[in-house]
């Protein structure tokens, strides 16, 4: 069956489970790719989408249509992303704290760094550590820079899509991409000038 996304959210909000098969098969792919730029892990990036289309399922009914449904989904993905990984900054700075204070393991800690890229005969260690620095680089932007050159960058959107997804203006938009592109820039710039001989 074809779907067209008017007919899809119509029937979503009718609880059609044939809707949201068609839902996941359409926006699995994207939504995972959108958390792991966030998460910097496929695992976890799978489960934070597995949250946002439990929240898709049980939020459809009040979506009222402002936005584009992608995009309603997209704001969403954010969302969750981010607070994974809030969550898992804490438990990192509690480990630390464990730790300092000697109070044992904390098996619940999780790496916050960027996983290694899929090993291939064009990847090289010299692509894998320029890859591993943008990756520290761009974790360590405001939020809001962070998730427009996520958006922007790696998920193509246009800034007016971005706009809606974060709630905010085109040249709102415009703006934080500017800034996220100079402070990485100075970020590289001063690694590489720590670095480097």
């Amino acid at each position: 069956m074809s779907w067209d996304e008017t007919k899809l959210l119509e029937s979503l909000i009718q609880g059609d489970p044939e809707a949201f098969d068609a839902l996941i098969t359409e926006y699995q792919d994207k939504v995972v790719s959108t958390c792991v730029r966030f998460v910097h892990n496929l695992q976890d990036a799978e489960d934070v989408a597995q949250d946002v289309f439990v929240e898709v399922y049980q939020s459809v009914s009040g979506f009222r249509g402002q936005s584009r449904l992608s995009t309603w989904i997209y704001r969403i993905a954010v969302t969750k992303s981010l607070d994974f990984v809030r969550k898992m900054t804490r438990k990192k700075r509690l480990g630390k704290v464990k730790r300092l204070f000697g109070l044992g393991s904390d098996e619940t800690e999780v790496s916050m760094d960027p996983p290694d890229p899929s090993p291939s005969p064009q990847t090289n260690l010299e692509s894998q550590e320029r890859t591993e620095i943008l990756n520290q680089a761009i974790a360590a932007l405001p939020e809001n820079q962070r998730t427009v050159i996520i958006l922007t960058n790696y998920e193509q959107l246009s800034h007016a899509e971005v706009s809606q997804i974060m709630g905010n203006t085109v040249s709102g938009v415009e703006s934080l991409v500017h800034r996220a592109k100079n402070n990485l820039r100075k970020y590289l710039q001063s690694y590489y000038e720590k670095n480097l001989p």
